[in-house]
């Protein structure tokens, strides 16, 4: 399709009322420009790329800004080319303003500079989501569209003025589009919501970065929304959190949701947000199962415990304390206990244990210079003479040893006297229960002691990555010198260029470290200036600390509902979020369940009352007309089956505690299978409980059932194996 020439719309039969060239005439115009416009930018983009790419690499800063040019440029033309018209999200006319303002997931110009899309996050598109017929915020009207293939299928105007109805009666519909746009069908990535962002969901949306929000609400009152436009959102409007500055990490609650969400950012206008589970965060844990014993797992979700990490690396920065003599080819020089004193006092605060290590070297290499007496001994060849020293350097790693975060924390559940040394808070049988006789065999309580230890031991690999990069700066800074003495010997007027070789500054500039630091970092370790984490009423006061040292600034977006927490969640956000260490709490709360019909409520809801009378459950405000199934798990393969004839497009999920054996199903792309714990933040147009009551009893059990239940956006059927 050509879409400059072919209609921008393929609306149905039965809308044919809204194709009068009266309504969509002057969106017709529109659409033609836009498409020109992208063709002609997604050109221009190509050359620049190109010429980019082409261009001399350069060295230094230079280096790094043509690698932030050509990652900016990529970026823009992947957005624009993974987006056709249906960049477009709808338009808006204002009550004093008969031209219509189109909102995009990117803002677009045309070639005469002319606005042809404005940017969903600009102050200026804040109606499109926020207006209300009670505060229609300047509107006479808004119109949404439903993009189908790259073509609208459908679209709904508002209208917010007494004599604004002429000219729209055809577009206007008994529901809105946010709430017609809750039936359609759920696909295996979150559908598109964009267009359909509620007032009180964009509100939150775009609050301010400072201190911690917190979003609270129930199932389906769009949390994960918020979260994902909110992280796209504050990326775009402060430059406080840009990419230089730290940028944002996302931390969901699992890898299938994480999955579920992956194109919602890019299709938001934004690919710059990292995303993870904790899991992520230490490699050693990626497969580690849950901890099994709750007493071990209690003790485990302390925060005062992970603070013990600090006292177990403290215990190997202990200098030593009697003297020694260094013997070097042209002197002896007495080193004594002040002068380890003083050395393992030179790095600065917060330098990782392992790395600094290398400071202390240098400390202790520059006392025993000043205490040297033979000035024409070249001071480089003395730090290299000393260096080899045996003596010297075993002295060093014993008082000050390179430590693995691994060997560390296995150290503390497996030598009782080092963990009571440690923590010394702790009782006997507490000691004893957190030993075990596999000190390495990792389990999800784990997570924050690694990853403490992580973040301040260091890499214990950097030292001699330090001094494999300085030898090989050194043979680069020699060759570059030596290229440089030749040029100049052949410049015979020494004018022009060459002669601005002599200069030191330029001469340094000339070698290319970047070249040399091969190592990539790890973009998890942060600091990130802002960090977003849904279901966050998950998280144990240990597993915050790890979130808290990727944060300094401590902002942050908090999405969860007491309700359900597995593990009971009896305070108030305020008095859990201020234990952990945070302050500048802010509360919103959802309380709409746009997702969840009616019908599934009314019987989700007593489960969970059940247990937490006083737990948030939203109000539900659509109904499917479809009531709840019981039936026997035998009938599951039929029920699928039928469900999988009726309906050519949705997915279907069946839901429970282990492998399910009943009659032939299997999991296919429309049909998944998923315990209770994984299904949490994902939505399935069916979902299919087995034996709800074997998800386990009191509070872990009941919101299970209950975050199960609520996945259901059309049906839920409950089977049972009695």
């Amino acid at each position: 399709m050509n879409p400059v020439t072919t209609s921008a719309f393929d609306l149905p039969d039965h809308l044919t009322r809204k194709a009068d060239p009266t309504l969509i005439a002057g969106d017709e115009r529109h659409f033609a420009a836009i498409a020109e416009s992208l063709e002609q930018s997604i050109a221009d983009l190509s050359d620049r790329l190109d010429a980019e790419r082409r261009a001399p690499g350069g060295i230094g800063q230079e280096a790094m800004d043509r690698d932030m040019e050509i990652h900016r440029l990529t970026a823009r033309l992947r957005a624009l080319r993974r987006f056709g018209l249906d960049l477009c999200l709808g338009h808006i006319v204002s009550a004093d303003n008969p031209d219509p303002v189109y909102i995009g997931r990117l803002g677009l110009t045309d070639s005469a500079g002319r606005r042809l899309l404005l940017d969903w996050r600009s102050p200026a598109a804040e109606p499109f989501f926020g207006a209300t017929h009670a505060n229609p915020m300047g509107l006479a009207s808004r119109r949404r569209y439903r993009w189908t293939r790259g073509r609208i299928s459908d679209y709904w105007d508002e209208v917010f003025t007494s004599d604004g109805f002429e000219g729209h009666q055809a577009a206007l519909d008994d529901q809105s589009a946010f709430i017609a746009s809750l039936g359609s069908s759920r696909s295996p990535r979150m559908r598109d919501v964009l267009a359909t962002i509620a007032a009180d969901q964009d509100a939150i949306i775009r609050a301010g970065s400072r201190g911690a929000l917190v979003v609270d609400g129930g199932p389906g009152t769009g949390k994960t929304v918020v979260a994902l436009h909110r992280a796209a959102y504050l990326l775009y409007s402060d430059p406080r959190l840009g990419h230089r500055r730290g940028g944002v990490l996302f931390v969901g609650p699992h890898q299938p949701y994480l999955a579920y969400v992956a194109d919602v950012l890019p299709s938001l206008g934004e690919e710059g947000v990292q995303t993870c589970t904790l899991r992520d965060l230490v490699p050693e844990c990626a497969t580690a199962p849950p901890q099994d014993d709750p007493d071990v797992a209690r003790l485990k979700s302390s925060a005062r415990l992970v603070s013990a990490i600090d006292a177990a690396v403290r215990f190997y920065e202990d200098p030593p304390t009697a003297g020694m003599e260094v013997t070097a080819p042209w002197s002896e020089v007495w080193i004594d206990a002040d002068d380890w004193a003083v050395a393992f006092d030179a790095p600065d605060p917060g330098t990782p244990h392992n790395e600094a290590r290398e400071v202390i070297w240098d400390e202790l290499l520059t006392i025993i210079l000043d205490k040297h007496d033979d000035e024409e001994v070249p001071e480089d060849l003395l730090r290299r003479s000393l260096r080899r020293d045996e003596d010297l350097r075993t002295t060093l790693e014993r008082a000050w040893p390179l430590i693995d975060a691994a060997d560390l924390v296995g150290d503390l559940w497996s030598v009782p006297a080092y963990l009571r040394l440690c923590a010394p808070w702790l009782q006997p049988d507490e000691v004893r229960a957190l030993q075990r006789s596999d000190a390495q065999a990792w389990t999800v309580s784990d997570l924050p002691f690694l990853d403490a230890a992580r973040h301040r031991l260091g890499d214990p690999e950097a030292t001699r990555r330090q001094r494999r990069e300085h030898a090989a700066l050194e043979v680069e800074r020699e060759q570059m010198a030596a290229v440089i003495d030749d040029l100049i010997a052949a410049d015979d007027d020494f004018e022009g260029v060459v002669t601005m070789l002599r200069h030191p500054d330029l001469r340094e500039n000339l070698v290319d470290e970047a070249a040399v630091r091969r190592t990539d970092p790890d973009l998890l370790v942060g600091p990130f200036a802002h960090v977003v984490v849904d279901e966050a009423q998950e998280l144990t006061d240990a597993e915050w600390q790890m979130l808290l040292q990727r944060c300094p600034s401590r902002s942050f977006t908090i999405v969860g509902d007491r309700a359900q927490a597995r593990h009971g969640f009896t305070e108030s956000w305020q008095e859990r979020l201020e234990r952990i260490g945070l302050d500048r709490i802010n509360l919103a709360s959802l309380n709409i369940n746009y997702r969840t019909p009616e019908e599934v409520m009314a019987e989700a809801e007593p489960i969970i009352r059940a247990v937490l009378p006083n737990a948030n459950v939203p109000t539900s405000i659509r109904s499917s007309d479809i009531p709840v199934i019981h039936g026997s798990v035998s009938d599951l393969d039929s029920i699928l089956d039928s469900w999988l004839d009726a309906h050519a497009d949705g997915i279907a999920c069946v839901i429970g505690t282990g492998g399910i054996e009943a009659g032939t199903f299997r999991a296919t792309s429309r049909v998944r299978s998923l315990t209770p714990e994984l299904s949490k933040g994902l939505e399935f147009d069916l979902v299919v409980l087995i034996d709800p009551e074997a998800f386990g009893k009191g509070i872990e059990g009941a919101v299970d059932r209950y975050v199960a239940m609520t996945r259901a956006t059309q049906q839920l059927v409950i089977l049972t194996s009695s």
